[in-house]
Protein backbone atom coordinates (compact mmCIF):
# COMPACT_ATOMS: atom_id res chain seq x y z
CA UNK A 1 0.00 0.00 0.00
CA UNK A 2 1.31 3.63 -1.06
CA UNK A 3 0.67 6.72 1.08
CA UNK A 4 0.07 10.10 -0.31
CA UNK A 5 0.51 12.79 1.92
CA UNK A 6 -0.30 16.49 1.11
CA UNK A 7 1.08 18.91 3.41
CA UNK A 8 -0.77 22.08 4.25
CA UNK A 9 -2.77 24.29 6.71
CA UNK A 10 -6.45 23.81 8.27
CA UNK A 11 -9.21 26.27 7.86
CA UNK A 12 -10.70 28.45 4.61
CA UNK A 13 -8.09 31.53 5.57
CA UNK A 14 -5.47 29.10 4.41
CA UNK A 15 -6.36 28.20 1.19
CA UNK A 16 -4.84 29.19 -1.72
CA UNK A 17 -1.68 30.27 0.12
CA UNK A 18 1.55 28.96 -0.89
CA UNK A 19 2.18 26.62 2.25
CA UNK A 20 -1.00 24.74 1.04
CA UNK A 21 0.29 23.21 -2.66
CA UNK A 22 0.74 19.56 -0.83
CA UNK A 23 -3.17 19.81 -0.03
CA UNK A 24 -4.08 21.00 -3.65
CA UNK A 25 -2.29 18.37 -5.40
CA UNK A 26 -3.85 15.91 -3.13
CA UNK A 27 -7.51 17.39 -3.55
CA UNK A 28 -6.66 17.43 -7.48
CA UNK A 29 -6.06 13.76 -7.48
CA UNK A 30 -9.60 13.09 -5.44
CA UNK A 31 -11.26 14.68 -7.98
CA UNK A 32 -9.29 12.75 -10.70
CA UNK A 33 -10.48 9.83 -9.05
CA UNK A 34 -13.28 10.51 -8.03
CA UNK A 35 -12.83 10.16 -3.95
CA UNK A 36 -13.40 12.42 -0.90
CA UNK A 37 -10.72 12.25 1.78
CA UNK A 38 -13.56 12.64 4.81
CA UNK A 39 -11.86 9.89 6.84
CA UNK A 40 -10.21 10.98 10.56
CA UNK A 41 -7.82 8.94 12.18
CA UNK A 42 -4.45 10.23 14.40
CA UNK A 43 -5.09 13.74 13.72
CA UNK A 44 -5.47 13.51 10.01
CA UNK A 45 -8.19 13.10 7.25
CA UNK A 46 -7.41 10.55 4.67
CA UNK A 47 -9.62 8.29 2.17
CA UNK A 48 -8.35 4.24 1.75
CA UNK A 49 -9.27 4.07 -2.21
CA UNK A 50 -7.91 1.27 -4.96
CA UNK A 51 -5.95 2.83 -7.87
CA UNK A 52 -4.78 0.31 -10.34
CA UNK A 53 -6.33 -2.55 -8.40
CA UNK A 54 -3.89 -1.35 -5.48
CA UNK A 55 -5.24 0.18 -1.68
CA UNK A 56 -3.53 3.44 -1.51
CA UNK A 57 -3.87 6.36 1.30
CA UNK A 58 -4.46 9.62 0.47
CA UNK A 59 -3.38 12.18 3.53
CA UNK A 60 -3.94 15.50 4.90
CA UNK A 61 -2.27 16.24 8.33
CA UNK A 62 -4.90 17.98 10.40
CA UNK A 63 -1.99 19.58 12.80
CA UNK A 64 -0.48 22.94 11.51
CA UNK A 65 2.18 22.43 9.38
CA UNK A 66 4.98 22.31 11.75
CA UNK A 67 3.19 19.21 13.21
CA UNK A 68 2.85 17.53 10.17
CA UNK A 69 4.66 14.59 11.38
CA UNK A 70 2.81 13.60 14.29
CA UNK A 71 -0.01 11.72 12.48
CA UNK A 72 1.73 9.97 9.70
CA UNK A 73 3.82 7.38 12.32
CA UNK A 74 0.58 6.14 13.80
CA UNK A 75 -1.35 6.37 10.03
CA UNK A 76 1.46 4.66 8.65
CA UNK A 77 1.75 1.60 11.17
CA UNK A 78 -2.06 1.52 11.63
CA UNK A 79 -1.77 0.46 7.36
CA UNK A 80 0.92 -1.25 7.67
CA UNK A 81 2.63 1.51 5.05
CA UNK A 82 6.48 1.47 5.11
CA UNK A 83 8.10 3.98 4.65
CA UNK A 84 9.55 3.29 1.10
CA UNK A 85 6.28 3.59 0.07
CA UNK A 86 5.36 6.74 1.52
CA UNK A 87 5.41 10.34 -0.69
CA UNK A 88 5.28 13.54 1.14
CA UNK A 89 4.09 17.14 -1.51
CA UNK A 90 4.59 20.08 0.03
CA UNK A 91 6.13 24.13 -0.91
CA UNK A 92 9.45 25.03 -1.15
CA UNK A 93 10.65 27.75 -1.48
CA UNK A 94 14.27 27.43 -2.45
CA UNK A 95 12.37 26.42 -5.85
CA UNK A 96 11.69 29.14 -8.06
CA UNK A 97 7.76 29.13 -8.37
CA UNK A 98 5.83 26.34 -10.31
CA UNK A 99 9.19 24.38 -10.66
CA UNK A 100 8.54 20.59 -9.19
CA UNK A 101 11.22 18.38 -8.22
CA UNK A 102 10.76 14.48 -6.86
CA UNK A 103 13.25 13.08 -4.50
CA UNK A 104 14.13 9.47 -2.86
CA UNK A 105 15.04 10.63 0.14
CA UNK A 106 17.16 14.03 2.26
CA UNK A 107 17.24 16.43 4.57
CA UNK A 108 14.31 18.31 5.24
CA UNK A 109 16.22 21.73 4.22
CA UNK A 110 14.39 24.55 6.02
CA UNK A 111 11.06 23.21 6.06
CA UNK A 112 9.87 22.59 9.39
CA UNK A 113 6.86 20.15 8.14
CA UNK A 114 9.45 17.99 6.41
CA UNK A 115 11.26 18.70 9.18
CA UNK A 116 8.97 17.09 11.78
CA UNK A 117 8.49 14.58 9.63
CA UNK A 118 11.85 13.22 9.39
CA UNK A 119 12.55 13.19 13.13
CA UNK A 120 8.99 11.79 13.92
CA UNK A 121 9.49 8.76 11.33
CA UNK A 122 13.03 8.56 12.04
CA UNK A 123 13.99 8.46 8.92
CA UNK A 124 15.51 10.52 5.74
CA UNK A 125 14.21 8.14 3.70
CA UNK A 126 10.97 9.28 2.62
CA UNK A 127 10.20 10.38 -1.20
CA UNK A 128 9.26 13.80 -1.71
CA UNK A 129 7.64 15.82 -4.35
CA UNK A 130 8.75 19.70 -4.15
CA UNK A 131 6.43 22.23 -5.29
CA UNK A 132 8.24 25.66 -5.93
CA UNK A 133 7.06 28.70 -4.59
CA UNK A 134 10.30 31.24 -4.76
CA UNK A 135 11.74 32.87 -1.91
CA UNK A 136 9.99 35.88 -0.44
CA UNK A 137 11.23 39.67 -1.28
CA UNK A 138 14.24 41.07 0.50
CA UNK A 139 11.44 43.10 3.04
CA UNK A 140 9.19 39.91 3.22
CA UNK A 141 9.15 37.81 6.20
CA UNK A 142 9.53 34.16 5.15
CA UNK A 143 6.27 33.41 7.19
CA UNK A 144 4.18 36.37 5.65
CA UNK A 145 5.24 34.76 2.30
CA UNK A 146 4.29 31.08 2.99
CA UNK A 147 1.19 32.31 4.87
CA UNK A 148 0.18 34.48 1.51
CA UNK A 149 -1.25 33.81 -1.42
CA UNK A 150 0.04 33.76 -5.07
CA UNK A 151 -0.21 36.64 -7.27
CA UNK A 152 -2.25 36.54 -10.04
CA UNK A 153 0.57 35.61 -12.29
CA UNK A 154 1.48 32.55 -11.00
CA UNK A 155 -1.57 31.07 -10.35
CA UNK A 156 -1.58 29.71 -13.50
CA UNK A 157 1.83 28.25 -13.39
CA UNK A 158 1.17 26.54 -10.03
CA UNK A 159 -2.24 24.99 -11.08
CA UNK A 160 -0.31 23.75 -13.87
CA UNK A 161 2.57 22.55 -11.10
CA UNK A 162 0.03 20.98 -9.14
CA UNK A 163 -1.20 18.99 -12.46
CA UNK A 164 2.21 18.02 -13.38
CA UNK A 165 2.51 16.78 -9.55
CA UNK A 166 -0.79 14.40 -9.92
CA UNK A 167 0.42 13.17 -13.55
CA UNK A 168 3.54 12.15 -11.78
CA UNK A 169 1.96 10.62 -8.55
CA UNK A 170 -0.47 8.51 -11.29
CA UNK A 171 2.23 7.48 -12.84
CA UNK A 172 3.84 5.98 -9.84
CA UNK A 173 0.73 4.61 -8.92
CA UNK A 174 0.86 2.53 -12.23
CA UNK A 175 3.24 0.49 -10.78
CA UNK A 176 6.42 2.62 -12.17
CA UNK A 177 9.42 3.11 -10.47
CA UNK A 178 10.02 6.02 -8.40
CA UNK A 179 13.15 6.27 -10.61
CA UNK A 180 11.19 6.46 -13.41
CA UNK A 181 9.01 9.09 -12.12
CA UNK A 182 11.92 11.32 -11.84
CA UNK A 183 13.20 10.72 -14.79
CA UNK A 184 10.41 11.82 -16.55
CA UNK A 185 8.57 14.73 -14.31
CA UNK A 186 11.86 16.43 -12.43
Amino acid sequence: MKMIVGLGNLGPKYKGTKHNVGFETVDELAERHRFSINKNLFDASYAEVFINNKKTLFVKPMSYMNNSGKALRPLADYFGVVDEDILIVYDDLDLDVGQVRFRLKGSPGGHNGMKDIVNVMGTKNIKRARIGIGRPHPKQSVISHVLGGFKEDEKEIIQGSVQHTADAIDFWLEGHTFDAVMSQYN
